[in-house]
């Protein structure tokens, strides 16, 4: 069957459409990962709200994405909300717009919910690594959502209103940072050994861009500040011209290693696994399992 999910990010806004097939066990195959930078938190983050520009480009996006979903043949989609929408204040009044012009129902999720759809992407990873502790790690445009994984169970999950437009435009302050010390510390330190599962665009540019810097092992704490430094050696322009990123890419990637780097530290994590997976696989896994447990019902 084709699934879609739509991932409506502080950053950007995302369609994934997989092909899930049954054959001795559940393959979920990519069809088409589209993603369109608009930027929601810019306005959200300053003004507490969404004007006019950015919620026509909403509009036009869930739109072209609808269409896409109908040339593909997707049988179900389903679209989530995070941290812009969670705290714009007309967002509510967005989602009966896009839900009249497209029939998109957009859920707004909170960061508890978003953070468990992150992790349902690691559970066979895990679940592969039995006695192994994990500290998940996923950075947006608004928040970064941590998931503890240690002695066979989800232990704790919290979402921290630390992200890299925040950060770009000087909403994180020193508080912000001291609370999520204090609970990666009072949480993970009952726990050794701790690997770092990293999901966000991100991290997994920096996978792509620098993995030659480690393909006989993982990506090390070490090797994530070397190439923090590496990022810092460039200036804006010269991240998009000479190292290829996207403009909206380039202005955020610094912030995203600070963000990791330090969640690693305080964690005590030697070393970051980077699975290439995000919200939107979260939310096709948990919408295949929904329609599964409702063919059974």
């Amino acid at each position: 069957m084709k699934l879609a999910a739509i991932d409506i990010g502080s950053n950007a806004v995302r369609l994934l459409i997989m092909n899930v097939t049954e054959n001795e066990g559940v393959f979920f195959r990519k069809e088409l990962l589209v993603r369109a930078p608009v930027r929601l938190g810019e306005q959200v983050f300053l003004d507490g709200l969404l004007f006019p520009n950015k919620i026509n480009a909403l509009k036009k996006a869930i739109q072209a994405f609808c269409n896409l979903a109908e040339l593909y043949d997707v049988e179900v989609m389903r679209a989530c909300a995070t941290s812009a929408m969670r705290e714009a204040s007309n967002g509510q009044e967005i989602v009966e717009e896009i839900f009249e012009l497209t029939g998109v129902r957009i859920e707004i999720i909170d960061g508890f919910t978003e953070s468990r759809l992150i992790f349902e992407n690691f559970a066979n990873k895990i679940s592969e690594n039995t006695g192994q502790n994990f500290l998940t790690i996923d950075v947006g445009g608004g928040s970064t959502e941590l998931v503890l994984f240690a002695e066979g169970e989800i232990k704790n999950s919290k979402s921290f209103p630390i992200g890299t437009l925040r950060i770009a435009n000087e909403l994180v302050t020193e508080a912000h940072w001291g609370d999520m010390k204090e609970w990666i510390e009072k949480n993970v330190g009952f726990h050794s050994d701790i690997i770092a599962i990293g999901s966000g665009g991100n991290i997994n540019k920096i996978n792509k861009i620098y993995s030659n810097q480690y393909e006989n092992g993982p990506m090390t704490l070490d090797v994530l500040k070397n190439i923090r430094s590496h990022l810092e050696s460039f200036t804006l322009v010269e991240r998009i011209k000479v190292l290829g990123l996207k403009p909206d890419r380039a202005d955020v990637i610094i912030p995203a290693s600070n963000i990791y780097i330090n969640a690693m530290q305080w964690a005590g994590c030697g070393e970051i696994i980077v699975p290439k997976l995000g919200l939107s696989d979260g939310i096709i896994r948990n919408l295949y399992r929904d329609i599964e447990k409702q063919k059974q019902a």
